[in-house]
């Protein structure tokens, strides 16, 4: 049964830290391109980060020099260390999995993307 579990949220001020995990089973995450997406309050799901079968990693430009996806394959684990948080990165954050890449609805994979996320974890970057 594929599974993926997130964890690490929480409450932190703006400028603050937080690293996020994802725990992953059922399937071989090495084997996947693997995500992070967020939702905002009233907002849709938002690409975040994505990191390759050969680990190379890609980031959207709200986050880019701020977050850094990682994982550890031997462990089946993702994670997402996030620094310099805003306020604007309140959302619930989710693990994903595709075998392709894909940033957005643009592409036609996304809501099967979507679809395989975990129960996510809140984050709330708030003073």
């Amino acid at each position: 049964q594929v599974q993926l579990v997130e964890s690490g949220g929480g409450l932190v001020q703006p400028g603050g830290s937080l690293r996020l995990s994802c725990a992953a089973s059922g399937f071989t995450i090495s084997s996947y391109w693997m995500y992070w997406v967020r939702q905002a309050p009233g907002k849709g799901h938002e690409w975040v980060s994505v990191i390759s079968s050969s680990d190379t990693t890609y980031y959207a430009d709200s986050v880019k020099g701020r977050f850094t996806i990682s994982r550890d394959n031997a462990k089946s684990m993702l994670y997402l260390q996030m620094n310099s948080l805003k306020s604007e990165d309140t959302a619930v954050y989710y693990c994903a999995k595709s075998p392709y890449y894909c940033t957005g609805s643009g592409c036609s994979e996304w809501q099967r993307l979507i679809g395989t996320r975990g129960q996510g974890t809140q984050v709330t970057v708030s003073s």
